[in-house]
């Protein structure tokens, strides 16, 4: 019982990590989209990638297009 305690403790914070990661991926997607002008991003790619020696650390990267729309 205590392995699956805290291989879901591990699972939970690595989970949260990975949450933490998104959104700030996306934070600055915005970020950058707005700076161009745009209000609004399309074709969104959001990848993980696990690199490092032993698979140590998890890169995120996300890219999309980003636009200015007006009202029809």
């Amino acid at each position: 019982m205590h392995n699956l305690v805290s291989y879901n403790q591990l699972a939970g914070s690595y989970e949260e990590e990975l949450t933490t990661a998104r959104k700030l991926a996306f934070t600055e997607l915005e970020h950058e989209a707005r700076s161009m002008g745009a209000n609004a991003v399309v074709g969104i790619d959001l990848d993980y990638q696990v690199i490092g020696d032993k698979g140590s650390m998890l890169m995120v990267s996300i890219s999309g297009t980003a636009v200015k729309t007006t009202p029809l």
